[in-house]
């Protein structure tokens, strides 16, 4: 598998979108949720996170039926919680990138993302904080300490 492209996040909406990746991967292609994306994105209001926080159920309903997205209500609502919770880290710590880097290592960071945020396991909280540019330990290391094979 190719390492994932590696960005500089601009907004909340860009640690939105990147998280909500890794929630559509977790169990699923990831070739099918990337060919898949554009039209995820636009069914997700460009992964606003005010739109996405405040999505009610009719239209959680709504989206779950939408054609151009993975239509699984629980990783929808998921996402949902998700954003809230983003935008509340963001209001305590200033940014999202200050709550991320305020746990004083990889490992804390890790935790506390799990605790937080939902479909997110341990994979897909690699993936997430090595696209947003955080300090990750190096992927065949952080594999090896979780006694797992890196993927090629």
């Amino acid at each position: 598998m190719e390492a994932p492209q590696k960005i500089e996040p601009q907004s909340l909406a860009d640690y939105l979108e990147v998280m909500c990746k890794a929630v559509f991967q977790s169990g699923m292609s990831w070739a099918v949720v990337k060919a898949k994306w554009p039209d995820i994105k636009a069914a997700m209001h460009d992964f606003d996170p005010v739109a996405i926080a405040f999505l009610s159920e009719k239209e959680l309903d709504e989206l779950a039926q939408d054609k151009r997205v993975i239509r699984n209500r629980r990783k929808l609502a998921a996402i949902v919680k998700n954003a809230q919770t983003m935008r509340d880290l963001e209001e305590e710590h200033g940014s999202f990138q200050n709550y991320l880097r305020s746990h004083g290592g990889f490992e804390a960071t890790v935790k506390d993302l799990r605790k937080r945020f939902s479909f997110l396991g341990e994979t897909g909280i690699y993936y997430f904080l090595y696209v947003v540019n955080e300090d990750v330990p190096a992927y065949e290391e952080w594999c090896a300490s979780r006694g797992r094979q890196p993927h090629t």
